[in-house]
């Protein structure tokens, strides 16, 4: 790719990769490796979770779920091994790729000559990677800067999303706090800080996070109300 074709991309990524919640910032992500990046004709995102399932989201064909579901059955291809071992793996030729003797030919069957995966993120809970298809033979051979710069920027959108996601759950287990403290004032005529104590009591008591605590309480409240 040409310097002024690699400066077009790296605005048009920009321009595509705009701060929005985790599920909206995942289809981007697809939608932008589809427009963007050169050869792409589909793409998706592999997650590998704690419990070491796996499954694809931000699919942007239906084709892609066959694909990605043949991988992780067979523990071979590009996205399964760049979910969980490899940063990237890059096949430029699936049909003569001998490090996928079983994939290779069944995803040249479905009219894919080249695939690539990019490791997105590695969390606690989780490890994601970038699925990339195309029809076209040869293609991803000359990838390695724009692939780097792709999944640079699209990491950080992803953690962009989840700050703003942990955010969100903040707020929102700190506003159920205060309506369970709310309840426990009124039912037992507690001070505030007396209700708090109380709540903490029944969650250390119970073995069960705080937030589970404040939540069921306000959730009988509602019952009884209704």
């Amino acid at each position: 790719m040409t310097e002024e074709g690699l400066q077009d991309s790296v605005r048009r990524l920009a321009e595509a990769l705009k701060p929005g919640d985790y599920d909206a910032t995942l289809g981007a992500i697809t939608a932008a490796a589809v427009d963007v990046l050169p050869d792409v004709e589909y793409a998706s995102i592999t997650v590998k979770h704690s419990d070491d399932s796996i499954d694809t989201v931000a699919p942007t064909d239906p084709l892609v779920l066959d694909l990605d579901s043949k991988q992780y059955e067979l523990k071979e291809g590009p996205c399964y091994d760049a979910a969980t071992e490899t940063a990237h793996v890059i096949s430029p030729d699936l049909a003569a790729d001998d490090r996928f003797p079983a994939y290779g030919p069944y995803v040249v069957g479905k009219g894919i000559r080249a695939q690539a995966g990019l490791r997105l993120f590695d969390a606690p809970a989780s490890q994601g990677a970038l699925n990339l298809y195309s029809h076209r033979l040869g293609a991803f051979e000359d990838f390695s800067t724009l692939a780097d710069l792709f999944a640079h920027q699209a990491a950080v959108a992803i953690g962009y999303a989840r700050e703003i996601a942990d955010l969100n759950d903040a707020i929102r287990t700190r506003t159920t706090i205060g309506q369970a403290v709310g309840i426990i004032m009124e039912r037992y005529g507690l001070s505030d800080e007396r209700a708090f104590a109380f709540l903490t009591r029944l969650s250390q008591h119970g073995n069960i996070k705080l937030r589970i605590v404040a939540a069921e309480i306000v959730a009988d409240m509602e019952r009884q109300r209704d």
